[in-house]
């Protein structure tokens, strides 16, 4: 398939600050690297992103996390993915191959496994940058949008809902936004709705600005502190 979009570039940098209650936990970089290597003679876009633990959590629970994927330009499918997690004393590293041409996936962690996928199949990190393509801003209340994803060995269908409008008053300004819910399939990777809210900029870079988890006690915050080289400013309300 062949895609035109104007919400991300190269050299896209996005950073966020985590947060739990009033402490700060950890910090989340996005970037998209100014240059790419070739993949089965396709051009791709290689996105890095990045999480690690900080202050008084990095004494109790290190977190050192690094996700990589290789999307074609024009098709705006993963070739490559690698994951590599360091959180706590567990550590993983896996690195997942996609052949779009016969839908596989082939993984490789201590040994090679191939496994079947649906057609134009995202990763974890794709399905990211896939979403900030779709048309959102004409999305209606409770819409559904679906994402094929492809993550720890199986396929799931990444859903999000839209939840309306909203102002949202940031480190950074205060933005218009829209407001979505992601859910998922329950009985698959997660639960079937999860206590999570996402507001992205109301404008063509459909950039996440906050992300909040509500957990059992007390919540997590995601929000955006630092960003450069959009493709267009972001849009502040007018209020």
């Amino acid at each position: 398939r062949k895609l035109k979009q104007k919400a991300f570039k190269k050299g896209e940098f996005l950073r966020y600050d985590v947060s739990y209650g009033y402490f700060d936990a950890a910090e989340a970089t996005l970037e998209i690297k100014e240059s790419a290597q070739k993949i089965n003679g396709r051009s791709t876009m290689h996105i890095v992103g990045k999480g690690r633990s900080r202050g008084a959590l990095s004494f109790f629970f290190r977190v050192e996390d690094r996700y990589e994927t290789y999307i074609d330009e024009e098709a705006l499918l993963p070739w490559e993915f690698n994951r590599h997690v360091r959180e706590g004393g567990y550590a993983l590293d896996r690195n997942i191959k996609f052949n779009h041409y016969n839908n596989k996936a082939t993984v490789n962690e201590n040994e090679t496994q191939h496994y079947p996928v649906e057609p134009n199949t995202q990763d974890l990190l794709s399905a990211f940058y896939y979403a900030r393509t779709l048309d959102l801003q004409n999305a209606k209340f409770n819409q559904e949008f679906v994402v094929n994803t492809f993550f720890d060995r199986q396929m799931y269908p990444l859903k999000f809902k839209f939840l309306g409008k909203d102002e949202l008053k940031t480190k950074l300004g205060t933005f218009e936004c829209l407001k979505f819910r992601p859910m998922v399939e329950a009985g698959r990777v997660f639960k079937e709705e999860e206590d999570v809210t996402i507001w992205i900029s109301n404008d063509t870079n459909k950039v996440p600005l906050r992300v909040k988890s509500d957990l059992l006690v007390g919540s997590i915050v995601m929000e955006l502190v630092e960003h450069k080289n959009l493709c267009a400013p972001l849009k502040e309300s007018k209020n």
